[in-house]
This record gives structure tokens, C-alpha cells and sequence, in this order.
């Protein structure tokens, strides 16, 4: 257990609708490492943030939402890292509450898709994202967190994955996320569409933070300019208050790449945004 909480989740596990909990794990980044220092971040600078949303005119003190901490990660170890996300948030769901997982690299998100699927069938995934993620593999290894769309595209199956905002990633990526899944490149135009087709399903929401422009988020392990602004970012998922969102997570913050700490204050700002969604 982490001796700091994100502000404003203070409930207990029992009473909890949504449970947060880290996964600061980051052993197959392609680039830049960094990732396993992001929860930890985010729950200490989550104390200069309000728990009041002006956006939402909400606040999380009005939410039975807690912070479980850290979960166990074997760094290096990436199967075993997989299995404890998996556990961990198939026994949330179990116990009737919201996984939201903070990473940590993307690949994690494999497993809690994977766990969440289990109970939720006719799940769907909203992805947002600077990068495919659609490689079968990376240097030779299928779990990479350049490969964990495909990973769970392969566990999932066809037309249940919605990306968006991606500009980056090999030609085939695209070819097959085109023919597979959905994708809009650049941007989150279609978005409206999305949530009028999976409206009546179960949605669990990825959010990579390279999704952004550098300019707003250059504390993050592969920059790629070209991405959305913290204003188009936070009002598309705005949009998804009106989804039944059954689990979620957001990954690849670096914080030691931004030293201003803008890029952390980002971040915790759309977790507290992203915990007022819940229902």
C-alpha cells in the first residue's frame, strides 16, 4: 500500500463504486522508460488539484471511489506483471465496483481488457492514442506495448475496438486496424457517431497520454506531434459521460521527461475527470 491516495478517493474498498489502483511497470516501452514513476506522481501532485470539476459540476468527495495503491509488479517480467493486473481486475469486477488502473506502459492494458471481457461479453473499447499498437510483434515479442491493441483485438475479436487521434504506426497497422476494428487517424471528429453505435454496450476506455500534443504532454516515453489538445482531448471524453462505462485505465505518462510537471498536472487532471464519468 502507497503512503499517498488520489485526492479525493477516501472511501473504503467495501463502500467503493470505482477503485483505483497503479501498475508502475514499464519493461517493454520501445523508446523511452519511465512509466513505472507515474502513479506514484500523480497520487502526491493529485494534492494541489480540486476535487470539485467545473466541467462536470462534480465532485469526488460525492463519489464512494478509494485508492487501493500499487498492485504487485515483477519488473522484467512481463507475464507475471499481466497476471496480477488480470487478478486484480477481475476481482473488482467480481466485488460489482469499476476498475481504473494507472500505468505504467500500454501493454498492461492487455490484461485488464482481458478480465473485464471475461465477465462482459458484448464488451467494447474506446482507444485513444498516438500510436496503432496493431504490431502482431516487436523484435520478436508479442507482448509489447506496441502490440497490445493487437493482443486485444486477438482476444476480443472484430469491429468492438474504437481508435482514435492515431498518426503513427506502420503502413500494415493500419491496413489492418482499417479492415478489423476502427480507427480515425488525427482526430476524434467521429466520435459522435462511435457513441451513438455503442451506446447500449459495456465500454472500457484506454487512454494512452501521447494521444496529446507534445506541447501538452512532453512527459511521455514516444512524443509524436500532430496530437490533440488538452481542450479536444477533455471535451471527447466528456462526450462519454453517457456510456456505460464498466473499466478503464490511462498509461504512458513519464514524469521525469517534463520536469515542469505540466505533463502530471495533465494527467491527474483528466483521472479526476475521467472518475467523475463513472456511474
Amino acid at each position: 500500500m502507497n503512503k499517498f491516495h488520489f485526492i479525493g478517493c477516501n472511501a473504503s474498498y467495501e463502500e467503493a463504486k470505482v477503485v483505483l489502483f497503479g501498475a508502475p511497470f514499464d519493461s517493454t516501452v520501445s523508446f523511452r522508460p519511465g512509466t513505472r514513476f507515474a502513479p506514484n506522481r500523480i497520487r502526491l501532485d493529485s494534492e494541489g488539484l480540486e476535487t470539485y470539476s467545473p466541467y462536470q459540476d462534480e465532485d469526488l468527495n460525492n463519489k464512494k471511489i478509494t485508492d487501493i495503491g500499487d498492485i504487485d509488479i515483477y519488473y522484467g517480467n512481463a507475464l507475471n506483471t499481466l497476471e496480477s493486473v488480470y487478478t486484480t481486475t477481475k476481482k473488482i469486477i467480481e466485488d460489482d465496483k469499476i476498475p481504473f488502473m494507472i500505468g505504467g506502459e500500454h501493454l498492461l492494458s492487455y490484461a485488464s481488457v482481458s478480465a473485464t471481457y471475461k465477465h462482459y461479453k458484448d464488451l467494447r473499447v474506446i482507444h485513444f492514442d498516438a500510436h496503432t499498437d496493431y504490431r502482431d510483434q516487436y523484435f520478436g515479442e508479442t507482448l509489447s506495448h506496441a502490440t497490445v491493441i493487437r493482443r486485444i483485438h486477438d482476444e476480443i475479436g472484430d469491429k468492438k475496438i474504437y481508435s482514435f487521434g492515431i498518426r503513427s504506426g506502420q503502413k500494415e497497422e493500419f491496413l489492418f486496424a482499417e479492415e478489423h476494428q476502427y480507427i480515425e487517424k488525427f482526430d476524434v471528429i467521429t466520435l459522435d457517431k462511435v457513441i451513438e453505435e455503442v451506446k447500449n454496450y459495456p465500454i472500457y476506455l484506454t487512454l494512452d497520454l501521447d494521444v496529446l500534443d507534445p506541447a501538452y504532454m512532453s512527459g511521455t516515453g514516444t512524443q509524436d506531434p500532430g496530437g490533440l489538445t488538452f481542450k479536444e482531448l477533455l471535451n471527447a471524453l466528456l462526450k462519454l459521460k453517457v456510456l456505460n462505462i464498466v473499466g478503464l485505465d490511462i498509461v504512458e505518462l513519464s514524469p521525469d521527461y517534463d520536469t515542469s510537471g505540466a505533463s502530471t498536472a495533465a494527467a491527474t487532471k483528466l483521472i479526476r475527470e475521467l472518475l467523475l464519468l463513472t456511474k
